[in-house]
């Protein structure tokens, strides 16, 4: 419920009573109406032959084009895997290799929370919601200004998302931009977000010198290495191409140390249609997968079976100014098509989604958030990355539409888990009873009742009163609603927070800007 809902007067006790009693508490979570891991995968923009075609395409841009720039330590594990180094220091993927690495890989890949009930299963067609991005600038919803992020805010982000039940994992969405040290930046970017929220974490790195330390702080916050390895609850989002067909040599030396410490990886292929990557949507999508090829081999080759997330990662432009268009219809398609891709590979995906253009969380940020949203839901996407918080596209990140976006991101879901069609839901029963001798309507009965909290999705914020109503509510603003929310979460202690031995032995060996 949320706080349109108005108390009633009493007028009868006993069973109504009950079952009010029982919709006001929160359902068991296989009860609710939407949660973490539902399967989508119904939409299907791509037929099968399309993507035969693309796989086939693919696999021919890496056998016969290659990737440059792998580091030498790249060349050594890959070239020991079965891949050839040109005259032109191209390295080249024999098809076969390519097929026994997709025959090996990974397919069970579990990305662990602090808290155990924030585990999300990638298998299949789960479908799982959070942020990600590295936005440079806060939106200032109220004031309608940007300025730089902080350690704060993005510690601030990570409580905030730790209170939404449709965001369900957190991927770091901002850049510390007030730490100008980069391994201070990339140490505090983790303690921020771990001691911030207990979901799932993702993070980058911005040299490979950089992994050992935050192996060190992860191991004292998880009580050790050994605990660590048996639950890592942060990911490594590694933008190891740089498009097209290029390895970013020092990001590849980042992910053989994440790799070998236990961390799982997001292979990050992020190209722009019509700039670094084809302009055609099923040319942009082919060379995505081509180059996240090229990664699960390279995964693969420093230690067989480590958890991937196969991350095709396109985006779209505006062609007439070349402007990135991540609300457009067209990145809606580029990121169904590739969850299409990571269900014909049977690995888990990850993708973008959720992205506004638009400045501020107004109308044209929710139609953009709200249609790729559904589309990459729809399609079966396990990791819907940048699904809430991101503006501008992607250079700025907003509280307020994070909260927003959890309840836009609870009517995608209502749309991924579709209709159920039993006997119970069939409901010739219930129609019989109302119709022949009954009341003549459905309002109050034990079915509707009953499914009230079960079968619908409740906005926290969103506005369903009458006009009368919203006149004599005060014409509540959605964004200062928004705001009074981020604000009552704040107030409060984070739930995330580390114990205070915990947190003194790291504030004693690393260089921590959040004040205790």
């Amino acid at each position: 419920m949320n706080d349109q809902t108005r108390p009633r007067a009493a007028s009868r006790s006993g069973g109504r009573a009950a079952r009010r009693a029982a919709r006001a508490s929160a359902l068991p979570d296989h009860l609710r109406p939407v949660r973490p891991g539902l399967e989508g995968g119904l939409y299907r923009p791509l037929a099968d032959t399309d993507m035969q075609k693309i796989h086939g395409a693919a696999l021919d841009a890496l056998d016969r084009i290659g990737l440059a720039d792998a580091p030498p330590s790249g060349i050594a594990y890959l070239t020991g895997a079965g891949c050839t180094l040109g005259d032109d220091g191209r390295l080249r993927f024999p098809r076969a290799l390519v097929e026994d690495t997709l025959a090996r890989a990974n397919r069970s890949v579990t990305l662990h929370g602090r808290d155990p009930a924030h585990d999300l299963d990638l298998g299949g067609t789960r479908v799982h919601y959070g942020t990600a991005g590295a936005a440079v600038h806060m939106v200032d919803a109220d004031g309608r200004s940007y300025r730089d992020s902080t350690v704060q805010d993005l510690h601030d982000a990570a409580r905030i998302a730790d209170r939404l039940d449709n965001i369900h994992f957190l991927q770091r969405p901002m850049v510390c931009r007030d730490i100008p040290d980069n391994r201070d930046m990339d140490l505090n970017t983790i303690y921020a977000c771990c001691s911030g929220t207990t979901k799932h974490v993702g993070t980058s790195f911005t040299e490979p010198g950089f992994v050992a330390d935050a192996l060190e702080m992860l191991h004292m916050i998880a009580g050790g290495e050994e605990a660590w390895r048996a639950r890592p609850f942060v990911s490594n989002s590694n933008c190891f191409v740089v498009p097209p067909m290029k390895f970013a040599t020092e990001a590849c030396q980042v992910m053989e140390n994440c790799i070998r410490g236990g961390m799982p990886v997001l292979l990050l292929s992020a190209g722009m249609a019509g700039a670094t990557a084809p302009a055609t949507i099923a040319g942009a999508i082919v060379q995505a997968v081509a180059e996240c090829l090229a990664g699960l081999v390279y995964v693969n080759a420093v230690q067989p079976g480590a958890p991937a997330i196969f991350g095709t990662w396109p985006f779209g432009l505006d062609l007439r100014t070349g402007a990135m268009t991540g609300g457009s219809g067209e990145q809606a398609l580029l990121t169904a098509g590739c969850a299409q891709m990571h269900r014909f590979y049977d690995l888990p995906g990850g993708a973008a989604a959720g992205i506004a253009d638009a400045k501020l969380p107004d109308m044209q940020a929710g139609w953009e958030q709200m249609c790729s949203n559904v589309m990459a839901g729809l399609s079966g996407l396990n990791m819907v990355y940048e699904a809430a918080g991101m503006h501008a596209s992607l250079l700025g990140f907003c509280h307020e539409s994070l909260i927003l976006g959890d309840d836009l991101i609870g009517q995608a879901l209502r749309c991924v888990r579709g209709i159920e069609v039993t006997e119970d839901t069939l409901a010739v029963d219930q129609i019989a009873e109302v119709c022949l001798g009954g009341s003549g309507h459905y309002l109050g009965t034990e079915q509707t009742l009953g499914r009230m909290q079960a079968d619908y999705v409740y906005p926290a914020l969103g506005d369903r009163t009458s006009p009368k109503q919203w006149a004599e509510m005060g014409k509540p603003d959605l964004i200062a609603r928004a705001t009074a929310r981020k604000e009552a979460i704040l107030s409060e202690p984070a739930p995330a927070r580390f114990d205070a031995a915990t947190d003194a032995a790291i504030r004693a060996r690393f260089n921590i800007h959040l004040q205790g």
